[in-house]
């Protein structure tokens, strides 16, 4: 591992189980997407390819945002937070589709009195997206 690359990596503060939570952010409107995880290899092979690369803790292995619904995310930037416990990928987000729910983000629920209530919309139905067999 080259020293520069080293750096970078020993700056960011991963948990016991090596991952670091990663937030989506859409790079025009600065709207969160989704949170997810991140462990070392899925950094390197983000900044390698330019594509969103999370850890699925459910699958035990790398999940490529997009691999089975096509609606990749293009990081466009990676922030770190002041404690280095967190990070930021500012990203393009294909088709506005972000949540497996069909949604532009996962974040698409507020609470008002007491319930959660849907506010976006379904951009595409998420039986057209994931086509299981």
């Amino acid at each position: 591992m080259n020293d520069k690359k080293q750096n970078w990596l020993s700056e960011i503060r991963f948990d016991v189980d090596g991952l670091v939570p990663a937030i989506a952010q859409d790079v025009t409107s600065n709207r969160i997407l989704m949170v997810a995880w991140m462990n070392q290899d899925s950094l390197e092979e983000t900044l390698e390819t330019g594509k969103a690369v999370y850890w699925s803790r459910s699958r035990n292995s790398l999940w490529r945002k997009g691999e089975e619904s096509g609606h990749e995310q293009f990081v466009r930037e990676v922030r770190l937070d002041c404690d280095g416990d967190v990070i930021i990928l500012q990203v393009e987000q294909l088709d506005n589709i972000a949540c497996h729910t069909g949604r532009t983000s996962c974040f698409y629920r507020i609470l008002k009195e007491g319930k959660w209530i849907e506010t976006d919309p379904v951009v595409k139905d998420p039986g057209e997206i994931y086509h299981r067999e």
